[in-house]
């Protein structure tokens, strides 16, 4: 099938572009290459450099006719967030609904939306969240990654169109930019392979659900082939994992030879977050395959031969 990925030269949707185009599938990416690198394009995919509220995006719909809309595109600096509010509901809501309004016109029949799993919550009630918990976000960014699965919702019951939303825990692995605002591993990665100081923000006791890219990519293709109910699933290990315990496996994997330095913690971080993903087992049949310890060893030795850190 055809399948439109939204920020496909990304970090994460660039592997999910690769795992479509494995499984046989026609991919067209779109991305304005903001934070996109057009070195994580695959060739085998077709391109449009194009911002998602871009009026001619319509165009693209008109002209490609995808059945498939993977919408990964977003503004996804949480500190962004909270210092321009309305540039990020600018990208996150309205490029999201330009999308689900192309969609619907353009006779789309399946949308897999990603959402946030570590911001749409807030500060959990209970831990691991499910689904179910309660989402009160502490920051813009997870308030409006939130606001487009309500649309998803109304989209479904007014005019039909099937949804997938796959709230995402912290992700990592390979491709991931190692000098940018989101991503412990891929900065500590980084800072350490160059021998410069790594400061952690806070005490380095507050707890995050991480998973390997991989993984995530595989729940994007399960989203697409295996039949289930239109809803909200969450991705993650059910586990938390502090970041004092990642410096210290980053410490030991790359031979780090510093101690971290603890900087002020940031405005709007949640403490301690975890998801249960008992429900993308059940209903899609995923898991995570890959352990934390063996998916930072993968996300070294890319870093080792990437030019990222030059």
């Amino acid at each position: 099938m055809k399948i439109l990925v939204t920020g496909g030269a990304g970090f994460i949707a660039s592997h999910v572009v690769d795992l479509y185009i494995a499984n046989g599938h026609e991919v067209v990416i779109l991305d304005d290459l903001s934070t996109g690198r057009a070195s994580n394009l695959n060739p085998s995919a077709r391109f449009i450099h194009m911002d998602i509220r871009d009026p001619r995006v319509a165009e693209v719909f008109e002209r490609e006719r995808p059945a498939v809309v993977n919408h990964h595109a977003a503004q996804m600096d949480v500190r962004r967030s909270i210092v321009e509010p309305l540039f990020d509901a600018e990208v996150n809501i309205l490029g999201s609904l330009n999308l689900l309004e192309n969609a619907r016109t353009h006779g789309v029949k399946h949308f897999v939306y990603i959402s946030s799993g570590g911001a749409a919550y807030g500060e959990p009630k209970y831990l691991p969240c499910d689904e179910e918990h309660p989402v009160d976000p502490i920051c813009q960014y997870g308030a409006s990654k939130h606001t487009v699965e309500h649309y998803l919702y109304m989209y479904r019951v007014n005019y039909g169109l099937e949804y997938t939303v796959l709230r995402y825990p912290n992700v990592y692995g390979p491709r991931q930019d190692p000098k940018g605002e989101a991503g412990v591993v891929a900065i500590f990665t980084g800072q350490m392979l160059s021998g410069k100081p790594v400061t952690i923000n806070g005490d380095g006791e507050q707890e995050r659900d991480f998973v390997f890219v991989g993984d995530c990519a595989r729940a994007n293709l399960m989203a697409v082939t295996q039949p289930h109910p239109s809803g909200i699933y969450n991705l993650g290990s059910a586990r938390g994992t502090s970041i004092n315990q990642v410096f210290q496996a980053l410490k030991e994997i790359t031979n780090y030879p510093k101690e971290a330095v603890h900087g002020p913690a940031k405005l709007g971080e949640t403490r301690k977050i975890y998801l249960d993903a008992s429900k993308a087992k059940q209903e899609l049949g995923w898991v995570p395959a890959v352990d934390l310890q063996n998916g930072m060893k993968q996300t070294v030795e890319y870093f080792q031969k990437s030019e990222l850190l030059s």
